[in-house]
């Protein structure tokens, strides 16, 4: 079992503090969950864990397994286990999809170990098949014209190849009809098991209805303020937050904008 521990993370963006101390800890064989209302630093946290320049980490710490994460570079997090789907994937012209995944899974293997690449044309073709993509896509460029769907089925396949030990899942549901939904759900749910854990940031109850999480988390003003189980999320969704405000005696607040 591997650990991602999260520790009093205290975030700035241009000098205005967005995190004000968020702890956490995801075990691998484990799910979790962060809902909260827009501008509370769910992104910022995401973007922050895989070190994007915008945000400055002032103090506090994240390790995997005790190994300082904030000390790597972007690519040695990568190397490291970590996983980012983001909100919005990047298009990148002059590299295909499959050219792009390949290069991925071979930067994680030792030198003259490199997936032959029959072995990797037959998990590409049965990944995209379990993901319901056309067999077209493995040769496109990487997300260009590719639709909102699409990129999020993308996102998911890149996981399902690249297998990491934590991947946070920042919105992968926004923008899905519900028959993609199931799709990106089931993927995630396959990668369920003891050498993955998986942060999902979310807004909607719909997805944890796919897939269970086994702890939510509440973010507001820069903080996680209440965690529970599966039936966290399910209140939340019929109730909203201004209860969560009420009895923790919290005032409206917007940290920041998130994209």
């Amino acid at each position: 079992m591997a650990t991602l521990e999260i520790k009093d993370l205290h975030v700035e963006i241009e000098g205005k503090e967005i995190l004000k101390g968020v702890t956490l800890t995801i075990n691998t064989n484990e799910i979790h969950a962060i809902m909260g209302p827009n501008g509370t630093g769910k992104s910022t946290l995401a973007s922050a864990i895989m070190g994007h320049p915008k945000y400055e980490v002032t103090s506090g710490s994240v390790t995997i397994d005790g190994e300082d994460v904030l000390e790597m570079e972007v690519d040695e997090r990568a190397l490291a286990g970590l996983f980012l789907a983001m909100q919005y994937p990047s298009e990148i012209t002059g590299v295909t999809n499959a050219d792009f995944l390949r290069s991925g899974m071979n930067a994680r293997r030792d030198e003259g170990d490199e997936i032959g690449l029959m072995k990797f044309i037959r998990e590409l073709d049965s990944k995209m098949e379990f993901l319901e993509m056309e067999e077209d896509m493995a040769t496109r460029y990487l997300n260009e014209g590719f639709s909102g769907g699409e990129k999020k089925r993308n996102e998911i396949l890149q996981l399902m190849m690249l297998k990491p030990k934590f991947a946070i899942l920042d919105e992968i549901d926004s923008g899905l009809d519900i028959d993609a939904l199931k799709v990106v759900s089931n993927g995630i749910n396959e990668m369920r098991g003891e050498g993955f854990g998986c942060l999902i940031i979310t807004h909607y109850q719909r997805l944890l209805n796919y897939i269970t999480p086994d702890q939510v988390h509440v973010m507001m003003q820069g903080r996680v303020v209440k965690s529970g189980g599966p039936e966290l999320a399910a209140k939340l969704e019929s109730q909203g937050y201004d209860w969560i405000k009420e009895e923790l005696g919290i005032e409206d607040e917007t940290v920041h904008s998130e994209a």
